[in-house]
């Protein structure tokens, strides 16, 4: 597969969503660096105890409230969560911070959140490259912006966005978590290893070559969940392909029984999964049991294990997103996928374009 995997590549990823790949460390410093001078303005104003944070966004550009929700269930101060829907959840007021993040600013569900948002009063802190969400900052003083870079697709630029992110929740004091210069070293060190145009033999291409032709599991602890919906969705994307995610401990209360492999029942596809069992040194040793019991009675052949690395829940996270965004586009390029290519989305919105 050497000469292979470049070639596909050459052929078919048309917008250069490798070269995207490899710059996502460069991107999350770039943007992490970048927010003390985007809050410095209006910082005071975001000065206040916040009963909590709502996270407004879709796809690749909601992506990042779902990792900051999980950074502050495990080490934050106050609760964060994620709203992927139009308007607010009746539940809010003003005492919950508004985060809107959308890529190209345009994002209707977001806008339309944000936009009830400010109308009710709210403090809204906008996070894009442009569009209708950064011309809201303009007419509104509740509502800032910090932006980004543009000009690629929102799920490439997940650096650029979650920088911001959490530079903002670290530099309101909601929580207290960056990379250590080590980390980064090891982060971009692993975009080198993962690069499967660099590795076409390597781990990554591998794998790939081993899930083309079966549906796809993904197994991980509940801390990494941001990470494995993340890594689904990119396969949905990127790839074209379905992937159902299992969550330990709560899987082992409902979904166990569909794997079988113990006792005479199990789902008639469940020894046909491609399944990758995702985990890291900071597992609850109850959940390391669970999954060792998984594996040992997994009924498919086809099962991997790949193991976050890293000194923290942040940095474990990154680093299982730079290896699955790799394989990602591998099964795209092998299955013949510009991985850019999202036609469906595309059209969809041209659809809802033409109704008032």
């Amino acid at each position: 597969m050497d000469d292979g995997i470049n070639r596909l590549a050459a052929a078919l990823d048309q917008d250069d969503m490798i070269g995207y790949t490899r710059f996502f460390m460069n991107d999350y410093i770039q943007g992490y660096n970048s927010i003390n001078e985007e809050l410095h303005p209006w910082l005071p104003e975001l000065d206040y105890g916040w009963e909590g944070v709502l996270f407004v966004g879709m796809g690749g550009s909601g992506a990042g409230g779902d990792f900051i929700s999980t950074l502050c269930d495990m080490e934050g101060g106050v609760p964060v969560k994620c709203n992927r829907s139009y308007g607010l959840p009746n539940w809010w007021n003003q005492n919950w911070l508004v985060v809107a993040t959308s890529y190209s600013g345009n994002t209707e569900e977001t806008v339309a959140t944000t936009e009830q948002a400010i109308k009710l009063g709210g403090t809204v802190v906008v996070i894009s490259s442009g569009g209708m969400l950064s011309g809201l900052c303009e007419l509104s003083n509740s509502a800032h912006l910090i932006s980004c870079p543009g000009g690629q697709p929102p799920r490439s630029a997940f650096g650029h966005l979650f920088s911001r992110q959490l530079g903002l929740m670290n530099q309101l004091g909601i929580l207290q978590s960056e990379l250590s210069q080590d980390g980064i070293a090891r982060l971009k060190q692993a975009i080198i290893d993962c690069d499967i145009t660099l590795h076409p033999e390597g781990d990554v291409a591998s794998l790939a070559l081993n899930m083309m032709e079966n549906p796809i599991a993904i197994i991980g602890p509940s801390e990494l969940s941001p990470a494995l919906c993340r890594f689904k969705n990119q396969l949905n994307e990127n790839s074209a392909r379905f992937a159902r995610i299992g969550e330990v401990p709560e899987m082992n209360h409902n979904e166990l029984i569909a794997w079988g492999g113990v006792g005479k029942y199990q789902d008639p596809d469940a020894p046909n999964q491609a399944v990758i069992i995702v985990s890291w040194p900071g597992m609850n040793e109850r959940v390391t049991h669970r999954m060792d019991w998984f594996v040992a009675n997994c009924p498919t052949d086809l099962a991997w294990k790949i193991q976050g690395e890293g000194e923290s829940l942040l940095e474990c996270l990154l680093h299982i997103c730079i290896m699955m965004d790799w394989l990602s586009i591998a099964l795209a390029l092998l299955s013949g996928k510009d991985p850019t290519a999202i036609d469906p989305i595309i059209s969809l919105k041209e659809y809802l374009s033409q109704i008032d």
